[in-house]
């Protein structure tokens, strides 16, 4: 070997060890900063979370170059100084930690991050200024990283927070904007984004139905059927579909309501989510207030495994009182199992199902009052009250809509306070007097009877008497 080769043997040679030195410096670097992570998690266990604080700032340091592990202590940073209420320090760090999303972590596990500290964040405050400038700081980073969907997303849960406070000013200015962002040059909707398009319209179909502005409701609510080139989630089509059903409700639609709540529960129920047993509840309220008794909300594939569930047997068994006209079984299950509006639990707890449930009453107590006085000529108002349990006043009013509807044939009587009812001559149907015991109409065809006796009587009396007269007038003329 030449003296050339020996040399340029040794400097491969010291090239490696030299590489191989760095490798080991790096992985033991790389060994610190994780140790003084976990380090830093256990001092957050503290009452004092200042110590933990400064040793997470301190593994940010560490980093030659911004890494994952920069970015995971810097998350755990923001969240204790929120939960320590330092908003300014929350946002200052929140700032340096939305740097590390353009390349230091994978887009995936950053956007994730994000979310978690959103939720985190929109949990934990009502300060409303110090949420608009938490996810303004967020929306401005992400336009420079030029994250449309990252950014789409985060408009997205900004308006639903606002919903759900209802905030509708500061909501309507977020939809506007998600509007602009789903448009084509030209104004139009941009349908390759219909999937976002449809979460916001059922946003804006929420808003609207909270407000109770049914008109933009209906014109929105048309509109979000059109949208056929998106795939939405079946979450967003049942929010839609359970606002179409209450905006067709408040029609006095039943049946086009009937329909909107069932697609709505179908989606729910694919999305798995919760909302899926509250709208099957207002499923049963629709069938009921529809006049479809010869529909059962529980026959279909889709609802039948809920017949048994705790939160809708009471519904189930109002549903079957109600297809069977059982007025008073319909207002045993109704007080064993009502509630008062803003309770948990009992029917009328929900206020959407409280508002309606005197139109269902009203339904019931009709069908009721119908088939009762079917058999009779005329029968005692005060009597069918009681039957019901409900006041006079009431009642008047309830027989007064039935002749109005043309559901009864007659009129109230209200010197007598009876509801006199016209009865057709080929029918049949039996002329009676109701609101009497049996006993007491015995005693009123014996009395009639006996007045039929003595009128007999006293006419035969009259006769005779009328017959001694003539015989006495006709000697005082002889005479």
């Amino acid at each position: 070997m030449s003296d050339d080769d020996f040399m340029m043997a040794s400097d491969e040679e010291n090239y490696d060890f030299e590489y191989e030195d760095d490798d080991v410096a790096s992985n033991s670097s790389n060994v610190d900063i994780e140790n003084k992570y976990y380090n830093a998690k256990a001092l957050k266990e503290d009452d004092d979370p200042e110590p933990a604080i400064e040793e997470f700032l301190g593994v940010v340091e560490l980093e030659s170059e911004k890494g994952e592990w920069g970015f995971k202590a810097l998350k755990q940073v923001v969240k204790l100084l929120f939960r320590r209420g330092e908003h300014e320090r929350t946002l200052k760090y929140y700032t340096q930690l939305l740097t590390y999303t353009k390349s230091a972590v994978t887009r995936n596990y950053s956007e994730k991050s994000l979310n978690n500290i959103l939720d985190y964040v929109s949990a934990g405050t009502t300060d409303m200024a110090f949420m608009e400038t938490f996810y303004s700081t967020t929306l401005t980073a992400l336009e420079d990283a030029k994250n449309e969907r990252l950014w789409l997303k985060t408009n997205l849960k900004l308006a639903k927070l606002w919903l759900d406070r209802g905030e509708y000013s500061r909501l309507t200015r977020i939809l506007k904007v998600l509007h602009q962002a789903c448009q084509m040059d030209d104004g139009g909707d941009d349908q390759s984004k219909g999937t976002y398009l449809l979460e916001v319209y059922a946003l804006e179909i929420q808003m609207y139905t909270e407000t109770k502005n049914n008109k933009k409701l209906k014109e929105l609510y048309n509109r979000t059927l059109q949208i056929n080139s998106a795939i939405p989630h079946p979450r967003i089509m049942g929010v839609i579909r359970e606002c179409g059903g209450k905006m067709h409700m408040s029609e006095k639609q039943w049946e086009k309501a009937r329909e909107d709540f069932f697609e709505s529960f179908r989606n729910y129920d694919e999305a798995g989510s919760l909302q899926r047993i509250q709208v099957l509840k207002y499923l049963v309220l629709a069938v009921m207030l529809s006049d479809t008794d010869d529909i059962n909300p529980f026959e279909s594939q889709e609802t039948k495994p809920y017949k048994s569930n705790p939160q809708i047997a009471a519904m189930n068994s109002l549903v079957d009182a109600y297809q069977r006209s059982d007025i008073h079984d319909f207002q045993r299950i109704l007080g064993e199992n009502g509630g008062a509006e803003g309770t948990s639990g009992g029917i009328m707890s929900d206020p959407f199902i409280h508002f309606y449930l005197d139109d269902v009453l009203r339904r019931i107590r009709a069908k009721f009052i119908v088939n009762m006085i079917a058999p009779y000529s005329r029968i005692e108002i005060d009597y069918l009250a009681k039957t019901l349990n409900i006041e006079v006043e009431e009642m008047e009013d309830l027989l007064v809509m039935l002749i109005l509807d043309g559901q009864v044939q007659g009129k109230i009587d209200e010197v007598s306070g009876r509801l006199e009812i016209e009865v057709a001559p080929d029918t049949g149907a039996e002329v009676a007097v109701a609101g009497t015991e049996k006993r007491e109409h015995e005693q009123a065809a014996r009395l009639a009877s006996a007045n039929d006796t003595r009128f007999k009587a006293l006419e035969a009396w009259s006769g005779t008497v009328e017959k001694l007269s003539r015989i006495a007038f006709g000697v005082t003329s002889r005479a």
